[in-house]
């Protein structure tokens, strides 16, 4: 590309288009999104992306045993069948994924294994073969190249092969025999496979997901990630041509980082980043960025200042120089250096607040022409000479002794004045290689918008064209099946030709259509369609819902009956009510027995007399009518309470009510008017 980095030319809308690598990248994303979205029925604003290890390389992989396949077949089909795979994209890509089932298959299978592909290009098919031996004799060049990353693992951990205890290899080539060979003869003892061979990186990300989610309680793990790379300060002296070079994050550095360097300046300085190491580092520059610290100044005294300057790799392992400042000296008042005292004496007493902050955290002192100085766990190492020792009280002179005198008999000296130290934010202009500028970025996000846009309306474009393609495939297939009966043999004969006609026109001139000729071609079949597939509906339905409107029928009938008959369940009904009932149910009955009639003269292909929505309703009204009357509950009727007269036998308070209304007897009471204590009163009443 015009910038130096690598685009991808693509046929889109008919047209060439040419992507960069990011643009491709944040559409695969966004795709990977939406398909998240879509199975987790919520809105995804965050992801963990894994990359399979730090020794590698780039060119070694499935997909490389793939096309070694590929270039075979292809090769096969154009002198077996005259066909030229790769003028298709179609076609190639159908290859592809053939190619990697055979890949899979010849994993577990050393004979030879068939590969078919049914109307491969030009209504052709075609067919190959492949065995194990023959596959690994083809992919030798690509087995060579497994052992270097090894190598390279070893030396980046600075292992022997038997410091290694155990090999766990992840990952779909893994899977090949050869690949396996290789590796287990590299460090002498077989590989173990545990873990799922497609799954373990996206289970690594899903945990690493919930463990960063605060909806989502994990137990306790320790992620600790790495900087792959190592990476390099650069800068220019002040009064020297001469560079000044500090690796401030070595290869696997722990990661997220940050570090502190102090430099001595009079004025705004440049610093540039790189990786250390170029040619391990799979980009073309090696490169990070360039960083201006601006609105340095020197000191009032003339002195440099002391910049201190904030390097850091965050969580998403990218470099950047997050902040830079300035120390200041001036002037302080007395109010302000007593309060500055009390809180420098109060900060040395206080324990530190935030002691794991501590661990993330390194100070880098470097200054010009200097080695850098490096403070770790409260100390301060550096490069510089020893200070000559002080005096102590037993080596003192005379001559020291005469000064001592001296300086008790001449006046006291000046007070000197409180300096106050203040940092001073700077700014800071990064140029980083590989970050798109502000408008590039907006232009990318703005095509990709219109591009899922457009892939929206392709998709509803399609969905009309295969609503189509399936109506013609459905009901052509039950035309000759359970709708022949219901619709006549012209009728029948004229809608199998438009369907004909119709999956012709789809591969045809309705190949490309637009969305809305689609719609209007359904809406044409299914003005025909519709009213057979109704008839057929509504011949399974209507039975079944007469039946059950005959048995609401015969419910209600019996109850009615049964109140004519004087059955004593239903005598609390008034005789008003039932009548209704009785009136309801004579009505649907004979509107049920009308309709029964005209639908039994009717012919399948014709439309029916009643729909089952019709009887439904029918049933709906009965109900509604004749169950709040039958379902009426029984008033109740409270026993009656005896009591004790004082000089008499228990009676009911009501005994006068109820004499003459029921059958009522009781013993005559004893001549005295009282009752033996074991005699009781008997009562027999019938109430309903």
């Amino acid at each position: 590309m015009k910038n130096g980095g690598v685009g991808i030319k693509v046929m889109y809308m008919d047209e060439e288009h040419l992507f960069s690598v990011e643009q491709i990248t944040a559409m695969l994303l966004t795709k990977l999104k939406e398909t998240a979205e879509n199975n987790l029925k919520k809105p995804v604003t965050d992801c963990v992306i894994s990359v399979l290890g730090t020794a590698f390389d780039p060119f070694l992989g499935g997909k490389n045993f793939d096309a070694k396949l590929v270039e075979h077949f292809c090769a096969e089909f154009k002198t077996k069948y005259k066909l030229d795979a790769k003028s298709k994209i179609r076609a190639l890509l159908r290859l592809y994924q053939e190619c990697e089932k055979l890949k899979k298959l010849m994993s577990s299978n050393s004979t030879d294994l068939p590969l078919n592909i049914e109307c491969f290009m030009n209504d052709k098919d075609v067919s190959g073969k492949m065995n194990r031996a023959q596959f690994e004799e083809l992919c030798a060049e690509l087995l060579q190249k497994i052992e270097v990353p090894l190598y390279s693992l070893l030396e980046q951990t600075q292992l022997k092969v038997e410091d290694v205890s155990a090999v766990e290899v992840v990952g779909g080539t893994t899977r090949i025999p050869a690949v396996k060979e290789k590796i287990a003869k590299f460090f002498g003892k077989d590989t173990s496979t545990t873990l799922n061979a497609d799954e373990a990186v996206a289970r690594g990300c899903a945990l690493q997901c919930a463990i960063l989610s605060p909806a989502f309680k994990v137990r306790e793990f320790s992620v600790t990630d790495a900087v792959p790379f190592p990476i390099s300060l650069v800068w220019s002296h002040d009064s020297e041509d001469a560079e000044g070079v500090h690796e401030v994050f070595s290869r696997n550095h722990a990661a997220p980082f940050s570090k502190v360097l102090t430099f001595l300046r009079s004025g705004p300085f440049e610093l540039e980043a790189f990786y250390s190491d170029p040619q391990g580092v799979p980009y073309p520059e090696a490169k990070i960025g360039r960083f201006i610290v601006q609105n340095v100044s020197a000191q009032k005294d003339g002195e440099k200042s002391r910049v201190k300057v904030k390097v850091r790799v965050n969580t998403h392992g990218i470099f950047t120089i997050s902040t830079a400042s300035m120390v200041e000296k001036i002037p302080a008042e007395e109010n302000e250096v007593s309060s500055v005292e009390a809180d420098m004496e109060c900060q040395n007493q206080r324990p530190s607040e935030n002691p794991d902050a501590e661990k993330n955290s390194q100070q880098d002192n470097s200054e010009a022409g200097t080695q850098p100085q490096v403070q770790t766990g409260g100390r301060q190492t550096s490069q510089s000479p020893p200070s000559p020792e002080l005096p102590s009280e037993e080596n003192k002179t005379p001559d020291a002794d005469k000064a001592n005198e001296k300086k008790v008999d001449q006046p006291p000296e000046a007070k000197k004045p409180k300096i106050k130290v203040v940092n001073v934010e700077l700014p800071i202009e990064a140029n980083l290689v590989w970050q798109l500028g502000k408008d590039l970025l907006n232009m990318y996000i703005e095509t990709e918008g219109k591009m899922i846009m457009q892939d929206k309306l392709e998709k509803e474009r399609n969905d009309a064209k295969n609503a189509v393609e399936e109506y013609v495939y459905e009901f052509r297939d039950k035309l000759y099946g359970p709708y022949e009966k219901f619709i006549c043999e012209q009728d029948h004969q004229n809608f199998l030709r438009l369907l004909t006609e119709t999956e012709n026109w789809l591969y045809e001139e309705g190949e490309d259509q637009a969305k809305q000729t689609y719609v209007d071609k359904l809406e044409e079949l299914m003005k025909i369609g519709t009213p057979i597939k109704v008839r057929f509906q509504e011949a399974e339905e209507r039975p079944k819902i007469f039946e059950e409107l005959g048995q609401r029928l015969q419910h209600y009938a019996k109850m009615a009956a049964d109140f004519r008959n004087n059955d004593e369940k239903y005598n609390h009904i008034d005789e008003s009510e039932m009548k209704k009932v009785e009136k309801s149910v004579n009505e649907v009955m004979e509107w049920m027995n009308n309709i029964m009639n005209a639908q039994a003269k009717k012919s399948l292909d014709q439309d029916p007399v009643v729909r089952a929505q019709e009887i439904r309703a029918k049933i709906k009204e009965l109900n509604n009518t004749c169950e709040p009357v039958v379902t009426q509950p029984k008033p109740k009727i409270e026993s009656p309470k005896l009591e004790r007269t004082p000089n008499g036998p228990s009676t009911d308070k009501k005994e006068e009510d109820l004499e003459g209304k029921n059958n009522f007897s009781a013993e005559p009471p004893h001549q005295n008017g009282e009752c033996y204590p074991n005699e009781k009163s008997s009562i027999n009443m019938d109430l309903d």
